[in-house]
């Protein structure tokens, strides 16, 4: 069974700053990437941004720059910060694990959680 739980959305002013967490716990093995990913009303769910186990950060053009994707390997969790936040930015926005599971890390998985209301005011 895994767990992902998720913090840090709410309201807040254009210009303004969040960060979101996502701690993953449960029967995982290893964790290869974890990462966040958007739905805005009408429209399909987009990557906003992930990271690998190795660190390595892959950024949607719409956030870069202005977001932060960082990983506690320890803690199984992912951050991230978002900056000079945008009304586009207002979306549910769910986290992303993918990994192996099991005693013997042979079960591959992918899991989301359940999403976090952003609302970004003009």
């Amino acid at each position: 069974q895994l767990y992902l739980v998720e913090s840090g959305g709410g309201l807040v002013q254009a210009g303004g700053s969040l960060t979101l967490s996502c701690a993953a716990s449960g029967s995982i093995f290893s964790i290869n990437a974890m990462g966040w990913y958007r739905q805005a009303p009408g429209k399909q769910r987009e990557l906003v941004a992930a990271i690998t186990s190795g660190g390595s950060t892959n950024y949607a053009d719409s956030v870069k720059g202005r977001s932060t994707l960082s990983r506690d390997n320890a803690k199984n969790t992912v951050y991230l910060q978002m900056n000079s936040l945008k009304p586009e930015d207002t979306a549910v926005y769910y986290c992303n694990v993918r990994g192996y599971s099991g005693y013997y890390g042979r079960d591959r998985f992918e899991s989301w959680g359940q999403g976090t209301q952003v609302t970004v005011s003009s």
